[in-house]
């Protein structure tokens, strides 16, 4: 017997795709702006479609990975570079870690650095040209630290913070310059980058020592974190969603792990920060999400 349902006049709205849906409060970038991406991917090989859709839906110049679980021999460099990214600067090891650039413009003087003695692919340099500055690029991926805040019995949490005290030194030492650092820094420092500040205090990634210990990153190089210069607190800001949530979006559990900072000359030129959201609704998504910076004249 045929159906009586009335057949749709329309097809679906744009925005009944996920994909445009989560990107369609991100505008175009301004005029004469260098945008870029900052995403803990979780395996590079496994997400790369969906890199591409971010690619596809935000233009950015510039895609930072991290996490990228794939060495260098096999990661995806010719299906990103059809994408519009052929500049790439990858430093990766199998199964763990990783970072990469991936660039529309051209990258020179790529560089990976190592931390606390370990050769584990966790911070990746390179200079690329803005406006006729040459902007210092760094993608840095900070260790989670495991689930107990004890570096005495813990060692992974040990190296956490090692890790972040080499980065206070280090950049307490660095000689001024243009430069943006951007990446899973894995502390969410302040009492609105997470759901329940009193809660989460003793939790690693918000744990006095760590939100201390990056609050110290940020002043040894007079950084700007690009995401509260825009949006202050008390707004709360989230990039990371846990994939124990089983409604992640009811629950709105969320950190803000991922960061992108600039140096002073960059702060006035700091346009906007878009913390893409719905990009942990994706097909296969990581549990973090892209987030974007345009800096313009």
């Amino acid at each position: 017997m045929p159906s009586s349902r009335p057949k749709p006049r329309h097809a679906p709205a744009p925005e009944a795709d996920p994909f445009a849906y989560a990107l369609r409060a991100v505008p175009p970038a301004p005029a004469g702006a260098l945008r870029i991406a900052t995403w803990n991917i979780n395996s590079v090989r496994l997400r790369q479609g969906i890199v591409q859709k971010l690619a596809r839906l935000a233009a950015p110049d510039v895609i930072c990975l991290q996490e990228t679980k794939s060495p260098d021999e096999v990661f995806p460099r010719e299906a990103l570079a059809k994408a519009g990214y052929e500049h790439q600067a990858i430093l990766g090891m199998k199964g763990y870690n990783g970072v990469a650039i991936l660039s529309r413009r051209k990258l020179r003087g790529w560089a990976g650095r190592e931390w606390c003695g370990k050769a584990d692919c966790r911070h990746i340099s390179a200079t690329l040209e803005h406006n006729g500055t040459a902007v210092e690029l760094h993608n840095v991926y900070v260790p989670a630290g495991g689930d107990i805040p004890d570096p005495k019995v813990n060692p992974r949490f040990d190296h956490k913070l090692r890790f972040l005290r080499e980065q206070i030194a280090h950049w307490s030492a660095a000689k001024n310059g243009t430069r943006i650092l951007v990446g899973d820094l894995n502390v969410a420092p302040y009492e609105t980058d997470v759901w329940s500040h009193k809660q989460l205090l003793d939790v690693v990634s918000h744990t006095p020592v760590e939100t201390d210990l990056l609050k110290q990153m940020l002043a040894a190089h007079d950084w700007t974190d690009t995401a509260r210069h825009l949006v202050p607190e008390p707004t709360r800001l989230y990039t990371w969603w846990s994939y124990r949530n089983q409604d992640w979006k009811a629950s709105d559990r969320g950190r803000r792990l991922d960061h992108i900072w600039v140096t002073p000359d960059l702060k006035r030129q700091v346009k906007a920060v878009h913390i893409v959201k719905g990009a942990r609704d994706w097909k296969q998504p990581s549990d973090h999400v892209p987030v974007i910076l345009d800096v313009a004249p």
